[in-house]
């Protein structure tokens, strides 16, 4: 049990116990701990279209806000849905000033907004019933989502010895079937398997915790032995 010795090893697992609120991981993204391939569209540049057309739209899934924050100017409504509870107040203190109305939910068969309420509606890494998005969206309204699919950093899962995650089956294929069986019709579809690359330990462990669902109940400890090859593999190959 070589790790037990190794001390930088032990103390890059200690970013497991760093805070993470809202949607934020500028701790390993903006000091370039981790980086992901770039994907063939900007969601961000095909909402501001969007939004710019718009005269109510709802976010479902804004996390902290903070995206959503940077797409004004809004249109004359503005909704954002949060289902993690710690997210909920950090949502509301940074959108709720700029006029936005930020409601907690916790089932996503039911959404508090009436019929044909949203002529559009945004959703990034956020789950959804297709049913009800439809019945809140007005006639010739937009959704736009971006998903991660199942199979997304599959291959964490299968280093260190954990069960696959939950959804693997979630694909482009399905999201689509349930969409077209609720009357939508698919203006556009892509979709891409990037390559993600974490440029040391620490940074792996502190997202395992932000991304709770990709590996249940996930704890340092339980996988030591394989982070401590994965370790390794990092000091020799510099990812």
């Amino acid at each position: 049990m070589k790790y037990i010795e190794d001390r930088e090893f032990l103390q890059l697992l200690k970013h497991h116990e760093e805070s993470f609120l809202g949607w934020d991981f500028s701790l390993i993204s903006d000091t370039g701990r981790v980086a992901s391939e770039p994907l063939e569209w900007s969601y961000v540049s095909k909402a501001m279209t969007f939004i710019h057309t718009s005269k109510a739209m709802l976010d479902m899934g804004t996390g902290g806000g903070e995206q959503l924050s940077r797409l004004r100017p809004f249109p004359e409504l503005v909704c954002a849905t949060e289902a993690y509870a710690p997210n909920v107040p950090i949502a509301k203190k940074r959108l709720e000033p700029l006029g936005v109305r930020v409601i907690a939910i916790d089932d996503d068969d039911f959404l508090p907004f009436d019929d044909a309420g949203f002529d559009l509606v945004l959703n990034k890494h956020e789950s959804f019933s297709p049913a009800e998005v439809r019945r809140i969206l007005r006639p010739g309204g937009t959704f736009l989502t971006q998903q991660v699919g199942g199979l997304d950093c599959a291959g964490i899962n299968e280093r260190l010895g954990a069960p696959d995650y939950e959804y693997a089956d979630w694909t482009l294929s399905q999201a689509l079937a349930g969409l077209k069986s609720n009357g939508f019709e698919i203006v556009d579809q892509q979709e891409q398997f990037p390559i993600q690359r974490f440029y040391d330990i620490g940074a792996l462990v502190y997202y395992l915790k932000a991304i709770e669902w990709q590996i249940a109940d996930f704890q340092p400890q339980k996988y030591i032995e394989q982070l401590y090859g994965l370790y390794l593999d990092i000091q020799r190959d510099g990812y």
